[in-house]
C-alpha cells in the first residue's frame, strides 16, 4: 500500500469519525441530556438548532471529504463498470452509493427544514406550539434516519474492507 493510499483512507476514517461520531453523540448522549435541562420543548429546540449549527460546520465539510475519498478509493473499481454488477465487491459498492445517495436527499431535507425565517421565528418565541411540535417530529425522525444510513454505510464498508 503506497503512503498516498494511507494518507486518504486515514483522511476518510477521520471524517467519517466525525460525520458519525458527532451524529451518534447528538442522539444518543446530547438530545436525553438535554430533556433534563429543560422541560420547554421550546427552549430545546432553541439549543438543537443551535448545537445543530455548530455541528454542521464541521460536519458537511466532513460529509464532503467522505465523498471525495470515497470516489477516489473506488475509482479504479467505478472505471470499469463491468465488475461493479459481477463481483460481491461492485454489488457492495453500488450498495454503498446508493445509499450515500439517500443520505445526501435526507440530511438536506433535515438542513432545509430550518430555514432561516424558522429558525427566527423559533428563537424569537414565536412559533406556536402545535407548529414546534410537528417541526420537532421532523427533524427528529430525519435525524434518526440520517444515523441509521449513515451506519448502514459504516457497514458496507467493512464490507468493503474486507474484500467479501
Amino acid at each position: 500500500m503506497s503512503l498516498e493510499i494511507a494518507i486518504i483512507a486515514w483522511i476518510h476514517l477521520i471524517s467519517a469519525s466525525i460525520w458519525v461520531g458527532g451524529s451518534i453523540f447528538i442522539g444518543i448522549v446530547f438530545v436525553p441530556v438535554l430533556k433534563t435541562m429543560t422541560t420547554s420543548m421550546e427552549e430545546r429546540l432553541q439549543i438543537m438548532i443551535k448545537v445543530g449549527k455548530r455541528f454542521n460546520k464541521i460536519a458537511v465539510p466532513s460529509l464532503i471529504i467522505l465523498i471525495i475519498t470515497g470516489v477516489y478509493n473506488s475509482h479504479q473499481f467505478l472505471s470499469k463498470p463491468e465488475l461493479l454488477l459481477s463481483s460481491s465487491y461492485g454489488n457492495f459498492l453500488i450498495i454503498k452509493i446508493i445509499l450515500v445517495i439517500a443520505l445526501i436527499i435526507v440530511f438536506t431535507v433535515h438542513i432545509r427544514i430550518i430555514r432561516k425565517d424558522i429558525e427566527e421565528k423559533i428563537l424569537s418565541k414565536e412559533m406556536p406550539e402545535n407548529q414546534i411540535q410537528k417541526l420537532r417530529k421532523k427533524i427528529i425522525i430525519l435525524g434518526e434516519a440520517t444515523v441509521v444510513i449513515s451506519i448502514a454505510i459504516l457497514f458496507m464498508a467493512a464490507l468493503l474492507d474486507t474484500g467479501i
